[in-house]
């Protein structure tokens, strides 16, 4: 079940909750979209457990009563009503193929062009529609693509199961593969990137992520799988596997090596973009291809592959 906060502004700790940090307990309560801000309030002493200071890291029991301030109840996490989605993404989302569903989990092979939660100008994404379009109000994210990112996308049907998930990915228990059309031939043709990733950091106006001292680690190994050239612009897709899941992470490590993804409009060069437009090319040219995990309930080994999209065949 999903945590709701009471009139008074606290949220009664349940058994699943059981042992789950208090930072954690509130992202998924809250949506990771309020992260920065949770952080905050949590070191400033706003959040409270039992009416006493906890730091982020504060093991959570059964029967806590867990304060939560008002601004962290602003919009905070309600019955999703149909009327609040607009029609057109109700249709796209019960039109999305689906990979894989039990009663734990659901898997999706999501299209560009479409967000993940609302939020930042977007009145509704996929994680409120489908929690309408398919009657599970509890249905949570289990991790994240950017808008224009193609490919699986896994979401838990309960919190038991988020809990495991977000295990998971944090251990790096789960294996993700990307595939990737980029500029130039990548030389050795098999790597591994390394960097410091910030977020936030602002150039020309623009909110973008950048390699910095104080960044967190962010590892991805590359794989060469073809080479092309047409008229005289060479590109390559490249088999990505990332050992971390930081912001932009392969967008940003790429163009870093000189190899930007083709029709990233944020990270890419505008030369690249203008010769990318030229040969046809449409849309950010990455894909989430593969996800093999263990069934955080049965622990089955579980392997999901989204089909290539058309604009990335066409591209070829």
């Amino acid at each position: 079940m999903a945590n709701f906060i009471n009139e008074k502004g606290r949220i009664s700790i349940s058994s699943d909750e059981d042992g789950s940090r208090l930072d954690r307990m509130l992202l998924r309560s809250l949506g990771n979209e309020k992260r920065t801000l949770i952080m905050r309030l949590i070191r400033k002493g706003n959040v409270r457990v039992n009416g006493k200071r906890c730091k982020v890291d504060y093991r959570l029991q059964v029967n806590d009563e867990v304060f939560v301030p008002a601004s962290l109840r602003q919009n905070d996490v309600k019955e999703v009503c149909k009327g609040d989605i607009p029609a057109f993404l109700l249709r796209q989302v019960e039109q999305m193929p689906i990979l894989f569903e039990d009663e734990w989990l659901l898997v999706i092979d999501k299209p560009a062009g479409l967000v993940v939660h609302g939020g930042s100008g977007h009145e509704a994404g996929l994680i409120e529609a489908l929690k309408v379009s398919r009657d599970l109000p509890d249905l949570r994210l289990a991790h994240r693509l950017d808008r224009d990112t193609s490919g699986v996308l896994l979401l838990a049907k309960s919190l038991q199961a988020l809990r495991t998930l977000t295990e998971s990915f944090r251990e790096r228990d789960m294996d993700k593969t990307y595939l990737a059309w980029v500029q130039g031939h990548p030389e050795p043709h098999a790597a591994r990137m390394k960097s410091k990733l910030s977020k936030g950091v602002s150039i020309a106006g623009e909110r973008m992520v950048v390699d910095d001292d104080e960044g967190k680690e962010s590892v991805t190994d590359y794989q060469v799988v073809l080479e092309c050239e047409e008229a005289g612009f060479d590109y390559a897709m490249v088999a990505l596997k990332p050992h971390s899941g930081r912001t932009h992470q392969l967008r940003v490590q790429l163009q870093n090596e000189g190899h930007a993804i083709l029709g990233d409009p944020k990270y890419a060069e505008k030369e690249t973009l203008k010769k990318f437009k030229v040969l046809g090319g449409k849309g950010l040219m990455l894909h989430a291809w593969r996800l093999r995990l263990l069934h955080p309930i049965t622990q089955q080994m579980l392997v999901f592959t989204a089909p290539f999209p058309k604009r990335m065949i066409d591209f070829l």
